[in-house]
């Protein structure tokens, strides 16, 4: 009895392993709160609060099975209080021990601690999409290091990139994610295990001992104060989730974007057969992507339930935790799917190379006009090399006449640069900046990320 419990990998949970879907259905949390009853007869037994016996056989009947969840879910159609059905019953199942269980805890201790035992491993799953996410994204970065493409703002080319930089953009925003969602994980998963109150009433001076060893043994952090009205801990945490949602759909609408059929430098890999439209038979819509916005829109709109949730009143407050309850159900699995459908989307995604340099040149060279600026900003003085670029761009110029020909043309740009100098200083390719170096350090950045997400999930 004295091995820690990391998660709920090993209790008597139906069903296997969690998915979304299950995450808090009825089986799931009647298990997670059998298994904090579990754990809270072995700790009191080894303080000499039980006797071993009763925790050996309270463990031992601590699961759905056992207790039978047709006959648990009509008896809480009865009494309208879960946990008491639920500790009424596994005290029958446990026969002898049953005078034992659930020993000066109450309702909103085991529920809370429930949830945030099968968070936890929510959690877990959650990390494993980004680590795969990342570790995707790492690809492409280095992948595309050098494939020229048009950077923009306000929708407009700006100057040129390479993909890889773009990607590196999201790479560095990813992980400021993690780095949230980290805090809002230490944060919430913590014991709150004080009975009624939160002061240990019921346990005497034994009762801060007891937090700290069951907390232990849930590899929960331990509480000053482990009340019910600790729910700003939940909300932190679901405020990190919808902040992560704002994150992966930026990442995809960005992707949506470059499908634009206009656009074309990103499109989805879909499987032969797939129909886009039932009446206009040439359309292949994106399908991955699609479902990942509509799921990140709908869990960062969850930020404002969040803060609503923790507005508890005085040491505990039923309302409030109805609506927590709600929200958790929706949030936790939805951030679950979507980071799922996130990895999904861009093991999908392909990117067109030769597209991206097209569109690069659609402005003929006027992408590149800062260059041809800072050419001759040492000889003009910049803001005067600014306004003889942009006069000689604003002459009327002959049909068919590019950028690079009217500035090659102008006469007072003609006096400090040579024809090559202005056509090689309007080349979008000479001109990414610092790109391949940034796309390749976020790659080694979101390899590094994926890295330590794989050791937070091991336990080391």
């Amino acid at each position: 009895m004295n091995s820690p419990v990391s998660g709920l990998e090993h209790s008597g949970r139906p069903g296997g392993a969690l998915t979304p879907q299950s995450l808090f259905s009825r089986e799931s949390l009647w298990q997670s709160w059998l298994d904090v009853e579990a754990a809270l007869a072995e700790i009191q037994a080894e303080m000499g609060m039980i006797p071993d016996w009763a925790a050996t056989q309270i463990r031992r009947a601590a699961t759905v099975d056992q207790i039978g969840a047709d006959v648990l879910e009509r008896h809480i159609r009865r009494t309208m209080a879960p946990v008491m059905s639920l500790t009424r019953l596994l005290a029958e199942a446990a026969g002898e021990a049953g005078s034992y269980v659930h020993w000066g805890a109450t309702t909103q201790n085991v529920m809370q601690t429930g949830r945030i035992l099968l968070i936890r491993e929510a959690d877990e799953a959650i990390r494993t999409n980004l680590a795969t996410a990342l570790r995707l994204l790492a690809g492409l970065a280095d992948e595309h290091a050098t494939t020229l493409m048009a950077g923009r703002t306000n929708r407009q080319h700006a100057l040129p990139i390479t993909f890889g930089f773009k990607v590196a953009g999201w790479i560095e925003e990813l992980g400021r994610a993690v780095q949230r969602l980290d805090g809002g994980a230490d944060r919430l998963f913590s014991l709150p295990f004080g009975g009624a109150v939160g002061a240990f009433h019921a346990y005497g001076p034994e009762g801060q001992e007891l937090h700290r060893r069951l907390a232990e043994r849930l590899g929960l952090r331990d509480l000053l104060v482990p009340g019910r009205a600790v729910n700003d801990l939940f909300a932190d945490y679901v405020i990190q989730l919808c902040l992560l949602a704002m994150t992966i759909e930026r990442i995809a609408g960005e992707i949506y974007l470059l499908m634009t059929q206009e656009v074309g430098e990103l499109a989805e890999r879909l499987e032969e057969g797939t129909v886009g439209s039932s009446t206009m038979p040439h359309k292949i819509n994106p399908k991955f992507v699609v479902r990942v916005l509509s799921e990140a829109a709908e869990l960062r709109n969850m930020s404002a339930m969040a803060l609503e949730t923790g507005r508890t009143s005085h040491e505990g407050d039923a309302a409030v935790n109805q609506l927590l309850g709600s929200m958790l159900d929706r949030a936790v699995p939805l951030a679950w799917q979507l980071t799922e459908g996130f990895h999904v989307l861009l093991t999908r995604t392909s990117v067109d190379v030769a597209r991206m340099e097209r569109n690069t040149r659609l402005t003929q060279g006027g992408i590149a006009t800062e260059n041809l600026m800072m050419k001759l900003a040492p000889r003009t003085g910049r803001a005067k090399a600014h306004d003889m670029v942009h006069h000689a761009l604003g002459k009327p110029r002959a049909d068919g006449e590019s950028v690079v020909e009217i500035l090659q043309s102008d006469a007072a740009i003609a006096d400090h640069l040579t024809r090559d100098e202005i056509r090689l200083a309007l080349d979008p390719a000479e001109y990414c900046g610092d790109s391949e170096r940034i796309a390749k350090e976020a790659a080694d950045m979101a390899r590094a990320i994926a890295d330590r997400l794989g050791l937070v999930r091991s336990g080391t």
